[in-house]
């Protein structure tokens, strides 16, 4: 009995946290920088579309993936 419960805990979890990180803060970077990249071109209003995508899927993952992280 004390093998089986050995074997299913897990080891070091540093990876899951970067992993959280990057889904929280990658696509919103990458948002970001095409629409920064498109303001600067002529397509000015599809620029702020995504910056204004950027914006929302940044409050939506500091909610989902900081609970997660705050363990609630």
């Amino acid at each position: 009995m004390i093998l089986n419960s050995i074997a299913l805990e897990p080891g070091n979890l540093d990876g899951i946290i970067y992993l959280i990180l990057l889904i929280l803060l990658g696509p919103p970077i990458f948002l970001a920088i095409i629409g920064l990249i498109l303001f600067k071109t002529k397509s000015r209003k599809a620029g702020k579309v995504f910056f204004i995508l950027a914006g929302i899927y940044l409050v939506v993952g500091l909610g989902i993936c900081g609970a997660l992280m705050a363990g609630f």
